[in-house]
């Protein structure tokens, strides 16, 4: 959706991690280190496009 000089990408997470499970936790806990690089491909993916 347009925002100001750009545009905004809603996004939602529907899932929940178990934090006292060890499958939970490793999945909070390797997501986190992750968004970074995911936002920045998204970034590159979407500045693609006019």
């Amino acid at each position: 959706m347009p925002a100001g000089g750009g545009g905004r990408a809603p996004g939602r997470s529907g899932g929940c991690f178990d934090l006292d499970s060890p499958m939970g936790r490793q999945a909070y806990d390797g997501m986190g280190k992750g968004w970074p690089q995911v936002l920045h491909r998204l970034e590159s993916v979407l500045g693609d496009t006019p």
